[in-house]
């Protein structure tokens, strides 16, 4: 059963390294982020899920070790998905693809792993899973039911932006629908609103760049009978960009 849940954004600038001179832009966020992993330290999981977007290829389970870089970046700086030695059964089949420990953490999972890193998370064991961003609501909502039902307490760690196109130096340029839709994300993480997140449609998400939709749909499967309250704990759009931090407990 889902016991607890923290949304944080998954751009690799909130990893400072990466950031470089632009960090402290990004440090009111990174210090709420790091709070509220510790809240789902809090909850006395049995397990945790880190849920984020990954490219076609990279889908599918990570178990607890696995490594990820940021030499993409231009940051020589590796991090790691926990210890090895907590990785154990995972949610039943899903329709994901299973786990492969040499494979590396794509993005959004690598600086999940960096924020646990930075919060020294040794609370219960953990294990990531990489969702395809172009994936049904009814896929997602799929996948967070399995993660649900895998473990006594489950918490959830969810990397995800909001739109890429609240500006005109923004990735995906200004799209006036982008301010729209990131508040109505704002309001369904920061109230647990289930329902308003699986209604989020796939195809806007898509246009807007918004990477987070798949796993907070995921988050929403993972909680429809948790009967959780939502927090929203930041919001701001650097960039251009949608960053939310939210506590579900």
């Amino acid at each position: 059963m889902l016991v607890a849940a923290a949304v944080c954004p998954c751009p690799p600038l909130l990893v400072p390294e990466v950031a470089t001179g632009a960090a402290p832009e990004l440090d009111a966020a990174r210090a709420v982020c790091t709070d509220v992993v510790g809240l789902l330290a809090a909850a006395r999981p049995d397990r945790l899920y880190v849920i984020g977007p990954a490219d076609e290829g990279a889908h599918g389970v990570f178990p607890a070790g696995s490594a990820g870089s940021f030499a993409g970046f231009g940051v020589d700086l590796s991090v790691r998905l926990g210890d090895s030695a907590s990785a154990g059964g995972g949610p039943a089949d899903d329709g994901e693809d299973r786990p492969a420990a040499d494979r590396p953490l794509p993005a959004s999972l690598a600086v999940g792993a960096w924020l646990l890193g930075r919060a020294a998370w040794a609370d219960a064991p953990i294990e990531g899973l990489a969702v395809d961003p172009m994936a049904t609501p009814d896929v997602c909502a799929g996948i967070g039911r399995g993660l649900a039902d895998s473990a006594g307490r489950v918490a959830l760690l969810v990397m995800g932006d909001g739109s890429a196109c609240r500006t005109v130096k923004a990735p995906g340029y200004l799209d006036e629908r982008a301010a729209g839709f990131d508040a109505e994300a704002a309001r369904a993480l920061g109230t647990a609103d289930a329902a308003a997140l699986l209604a989020l449609e796939p195809e806007l998400a898509y246009e807007l760049k918004a990477a987070g939709r798949a796993p907070w749909q995921v988050l929403a499967g993972a909680a429809e009978d948790a009967d959780l309250d939502g927090r929203l704990l930041f919001e701001d759009a650097p960039y251009g960009v949608g960053y939310f931090v939210a506590a579900w407990s």
